[in-house]
């Protein structure tokens, strides 16, 4: 392994210093002599990506056009959004005559780009030259706020398209430095918060940039997701409102404010805003798509279907329409359908979104035909795209779960006896996504004491601030720093916790919070909650991992992504909860999602005995139950108890022994796998 990894480093060093030297060339424009250097490099690297992108743009200058497009359709297969390569081929198109597939690639480039500024000059060129002003302005309005940047803010984005967060936090960090109250440069540091989840910083800073502009548009939109975030939702909306209220006709800020009304459950005033776009705008595919979310979490199952289905009719190629409605869990594709998204799928224009949403659309389509392995093959390229855009590293988790084990001792637990907040009414559902924990919400909040909420991000959020320097916390170490922490302090995270998530109650004793990621910080609520309720909702291996596999996740849950990576994520967990169980006995229940559905009564009044809760016989009829769902298993408990998804990881046994043996053997015998 380890003279593997010294290969491979040498390799990329060789590969790096050719590049430059074929940027040189270029830059000298010798394009014969680039692709000389290139065409070894390519016929060993068929798919390196820096190597196409300066083939394509040796042939374009050497007026071999044909051969320009074809390097640059390799390369978007590869990397659908590389927005330097949907430039190059508008000026490929450009410079053949090509016009109309010009202004679509240059459109393109600068939606994945927005630093291109090439791309936006290009665009308008052919925008004016062919009387379309008003689409003109709006690529003037870009490009004019693209020129006024300094050049280190335009890199900054460059690189943000690019993934490079990093090398873009240390940029725009010297960019503040010599001057602090630089509005872009604060939004563009809050949006790599955003990105990495620093989720208090980011929403300071913009709100400290707004306060010092407030009439910048940008920064408020930036805000508003801050907000939405951190679950904000009634100052989101506040937001929305004001950014509407500046300009009444304009059809993007209708459409945010639309999505803060479905945030704070106020469906009637999206659907009403949603229909003012569409009479002004009836073809527009992704307000159609949010209208059908705005029907399936109310419930309006063929609405859903409808509005959706109208999305795709309008843009064949719009992937999450087409996702949303495989995302509905019973909805079934007709042949017909089918064959339209292997069609779209095969397009060399589509978004890599689009073509992730495609691939789990088609995963469900084709495990509805029973062609299980089609639909295998299509969710492991749906995974395979998202996991190119991830930074998840499965080892550092284990040892961010390990570090747990090894901080959250007896001795802690017994030394902070008395501390934190005393309050009895959360109730945390933890364990893994698609393990039943949304099944056991509609349960539990089916009770007259009990307020479902949401996945709500306070606990991973107040672990993330322990995990950086404050004045408690002079190292930012999470979780060593539990055993620094003052009775006093745990007492106040415990009171932030209830006072920020009294917004989403709804008045009765006791609230849910689902988020199963939680169970990674049981130690951090058991000191500042210790009357707080766990439940593991605990499924088997298999069909946990399988239909998490088979699930799209657009964040949070990127272990998702890798059959390997999710059976390490298994494996830990239940090394994690078993120290729990050691750690804290008798603190958290765990509940099977098998013996739910095999004796759904006595697992019921076990979860209410534990929550010291009456049985009420309208937990067992939970699918009557009337309330908004947002989570993706929304349909799946409107309806009764069902036993046939108990054995569906058997449909892909086949192809599991990647998760098999991440797994490990210990969890294999203890679940009888073999």
């Amino acid at each position: 392994l380890l003279v593997d990894c010294k290969t491979r480093t040498m390799n990329e060093r060789d590969n790096n210093i050719e590049l430059q030297a074929v940027r040189e060339l270029i830059v000298g424009k010798d394009f014969a002599g680039a692709q000389e250097l290139l065409a070894p490099l390519l016929r060993e690297q068929p798919d390196n990506i820096e190597a196409l992108y300066m083939s394509a743009v040796c042939h374009r200058y050497a007026g071999e056009t044909d051969q320009a497009l074809a390097r640059l359709q390799r390369l978007k297969a590869l990397e659908p959004d590389h927005g330097r390569a949907w430039q190059e081929e508008g000026h490929a198109y450009r410079d053949s005559g090509q016009t109309n597939q010009a202004l679509f690639a240059y459109s393109r480039a600068t939606h994945f780009n927005s630093a291109l500024v090439a791309a936006w000059r290009e665009q308008l060129k052919i925008l004016q030259h062919a009387g379309l002003d008003e689409q003109a302005r709006s690529v003037k309005r870009e490009l004019t706020y693209i020129e006024s940047l300094p050049k280190a803010l335009v890199s900054v984005i460059d690189l943000l398209a690019q993934r490079r967060l990093l090398k873009a936090e240390d940029i725009v960090r010297e960019v503040l430095k010599k001057a602090p109250q630089n509005v872009e440069a604060m939004r563009l540091l809050a949006d790599i918060g955003i990105r990495l989840g620093v989720l208090d910083d980011a929403e300071f800073l913009l709100q400290a940039a707004l306060h010092l502009e407030p009439h910048n548009d940008r920064v408020r939109i930036d805000y508003i997701q801050a907000l939405r975030k951190r679950q904000k939702f009634h100052a989101a909306l506040d937001q929305a409102k004001q950014l509407l209220d500046s300009a009444p006709g304009n059809l993007q800020f209708r459409s945010i404010y639309a999505i803060e009304n479905m945030q704070t459950g106020d469906y009637d005033a999206a659907l009403k805003n949603f229909d003012i776009i569409l009479k002004e705008n009836p073809n527009d595919p992704l307000v159609l798509t949010l209208k059908g979310h705005a029907y399936k979490t109310r419930g309006q199952y063929d609405d859903a279907v409808e509005s959706y289905r109208r999305a795709v009719a309008k843009q064949p190629q719009y992937g999450e329409a087409y996702y949303s409605l495989a995302n509905l869990k019973v909805y079934r594709f007709s042949d017909d359908e089918r064959r339209e998204m292997q069609k779209q799928e095969n397009s060399p224009n589509l978004s890599l979104a689009d073509r992730v949403y495609l691939n789990f659309a088609m995963g469900k389509a084709f495990e509805d035909a029973k062609n299980f392995e089609k639909a295998f093959e299509h969710y492991a390229r749906g995974n395979a795209l998202k996991k190119q855009q991830s930074r998840y590293d499965a080892d550092e988790m284990s040892k961010d779960m390990e570090a747990q084990r090894k901080v959250v001792s007896p001795g802690l637990i017994d030394r902070k006896n008395g501390a934190g907040c005393d309050c009895p009414d959360p109730i945390f559902i933890v364990g893994l996504p698609r393990a039943g924990s949304t099944l056991l919400e509609q349960i539990l909040s089916s009770h007259s004491q009990v307020d479902g909420t949401l996945e709500l991000p306070n606990i991973p959020s107040l672990a993330q601030r322990l995990r950086r320097p404050s004045t408690y916390n002079k190292k930012g170490r999470y979780p060593e720093v539990l055993a620094e922490l003052e009775d006093t302090e745990l007492k106040r995270f415990g009171e932030e916790y209830l006072r920020d998530s009294r917004v989403h109650r709804q008045g009765a004793a006791f609230f849910i919070d689902k988020m199963p990621n939680n169970f990674r910080h049981i130690g951090l609520i058991r000191l500042i909650l210790p009357n707080a309720k766990i439940i593991d909702a605990r499924r088997h291996p298999l069909a946990c991992c399988v239909s998490g596999f088979r699930q799209l996740f657009a964040e949070g849950q990127e272990f998702t992504y890798d059959l390997a990576d999710l059976g390490q994520y298994y494996r830990d967990y239940v090394r994690l909860m078993d120290h729990w169980d050691e750690v804290l006995p008798g603190h958290v229940l765990r509940v099977n999602h098998e013996d739910v559905v095999m004796d759904l009564e006595g697992e019921v009044r076990r979860i209410l005995a534990f929550c010291n809760l009456s049985f009420e016989t309208e937990c067992l009829e939970f699918h009557r139950t009337k309330r908004n769902v947002r989570t993706p298993s929304s349909e799946q408990v409107r309806q009764p108890i069902y036993r046939d998804s108990l054995d569906a990881w058997r449909n892909y046994e086949a192809w599991l022994q990647p998760l098999r043996d991440a797994l490990g053997e210990d969890i294999c015998q203890r679940f009888e796998i073999h």
